[in-house]
């Protein structure tokens, strides 16, 4: 039997978990599964008897490392910064090892160590990162097998609702982790190339700096810039690129009522509110607007943001229900992040009928035979349910598929890695098609970034 440690059973692991348990007979795989919460695991495996759940606590030195040394390789879906920990007992007990997220400074150092003990480190396999790398790649490598050059690429993805389930004004529900999408774009300005000059928007612009993609039978979304899209560029191959830009996709209209909070200063995670377990929603409102004896907290609110009262933006502000003097945080010592995303996830949690929805959009601009030219690519998947959502669909599939094909030797090159080569993307790709992962590439005319190279 070859041996298969999944840690974590986490909302990504259920397509992960089921494609092991479905490929385990034929492939001949043991499947053991560690979780603190074994009730996470008992739900996605259901009645099959033959997996192994276990109680792990991954800063539990010794039960960590018992598990790890019994796998012949290891899947982590814990929360990145957890994985180092499981990296360093890979290394030390020479057992492979797959991680969908980024590939962190702690990770890369061990390169080394995984090329001397021939092992494959995988990361970065899951949606995005993942199969924008992969989608990505395999298009860029075609273009360059042709002979051409490629001198712009755009790429863009967003977790959103499926249309079906989209019922409210601001058209999104969380689907991911909430905290990342309230904190999102902290940290630095974001960088990309536009027709060969360096371009920056620091986070008090950045959502007011969006584009527009249409998508066939989807309609129109807009993008805002990621915080590095040069990260890619060398690893691509990209270096002669005039324009390299990765965004965020939202439904149009998103990103400018999301600026009102960036600009009342109430997605920042840097401080802690004073008694905010005592305060209600429309006090967490009031404590960024200035004063006034005789003005309400709504004309205030209004009369800061420069919004009208007959704007669609203020119908938003109302749906979420912001100024109710009736809720309370009920947070203690909450930063304003935190007591923002207490405020949206009454209003954006999914109902349990409710569908997730991945997209995904590339865009390659390159020479050839003198001529400039472009494909654009996108990719839609809708989720089943609450279980099997698109989200731990698109992260869940590439992480299965690329363990089974470490395990069966087809994935050899050793070393800290991301899915950007042939031996990785083609295999990956086109089984990810079956499940109707798919990409619908059309030629489209080349007009670069902006024709008036502004």
């Amino acid at each position: 039997m070859r041996k298969i440690l999944i840690i974590g059973a986490g909302k990504s692991s259920s397509y992960l978990i089921k494609y092991l348990i479905d490929k385990s007979q034929s492939e001949n795989l043991e499947i053991t599964i560690g979780d603190l919460n074994v009730d996470n695991a008992k739900k996605l495996v259901g009645s099959d008897s033959k997996i192994n759940i276990i109680h792990l606590d991954v800063f539990d030195a010794n039960s960590r490392s018992a598990a790890i040394k019994n796998a012949d390789i290891v899947v982590s879906m814990l929360p990145a910064r957890f994985h180092i920990e499981v990296a360093k007992d890979c290394i030390t007990y020479k057992k492979h090892m797959v991680t969908a997220s980024y590939v962190s400074k702690e990770m890369q150092d061990l390169d080394e160590d995984a090329k001397a003990n021939d092992l494959v480190f995988m990361n970065e396999i899951g949606v995005d990162p993942g199969i924008d790398h992969m989608s990505a790649m395999q298009v860029i490598d075609q273009i360059r097998d042709r002979g051409g050059k490629m001198i712009l690429f755009e790429s863009f993805t967003g977790g959103l609702v499926a249309p079906e389930s989209d019922n409210n004004l601001w058209n999104y529900k969380f689907t991911w982790n909430p905290r990342n999408v309230v904190i999102a774009g902290q940290g630095g300005a974001a960088k990309f190339l536009q027709e060969n000059q360096f371009k920056y928007i620091p986070y008090d612009r950045l959502f007011r700096r969006t584009e527009f993609l249409d998508i066939d039978g989807y309609g129109r979304f807009e993008a805002y810039a990621n915080r590095d899209s040069l990260k890619y560029q060398h690893v691509y191959g990209l270096d002669h690129a005039s324009t390299l830009y990765r965004g965020t996709m939202r439904r149009v209209g998103f990103s400018r009522a999301w600026h009102v909070f960036v600009q009342l200063g109430m997605t920042d995670d840097s401080y802690t509110i004073d008694d905010s377990a005592n305060m209600s929603y429309r006090d967490f409102v009031n404590a960024f607007l200035p004063y006034s004896p005789t003005d309400s907290v709504e004309l205030k609110f209004r009369h800061a943001l420069k919004i009208d009262q007959d704007d669609i933006v203020w119908d938003k502000f109302l749906e979420l229900d912001i100024f109710n003097g009736e809720k309370m945080v009920e947070l203690d010592k909450a930063t304003p992040a935190q007591i923002l995303q207490k405020i949206l996830m009454d209003s954006w949690t999914l109902n349990e009928d409710d569908k997730d929805m991945i997209v995904m959009y590339h865009k390659f601009g390159y020479e050839l035979n003198g001529e400039k030219h472009q494909i654009d690519a996108t990719m839609v998947v809708v989720g089943e349910d609450q279980t099997y959502t698109a989200m731990a669909k698109t992260v869940g599939l590439p992480v299965a598929m690329a363990t089974l094909a470490i395990l069966n030797g087809t994935i050899t090159t050793p070393g800290v890695q991301i899915p950007i080569t042939k031996e990785v993307y083609a295999p990956i790709l086109e089984e990810l098609e079956t499940y109707g992962v798919i990409f619908n590439e059309k030629e489209v005319p080349y007009l670069g970034y902006n024709p008036l190279n502004a």
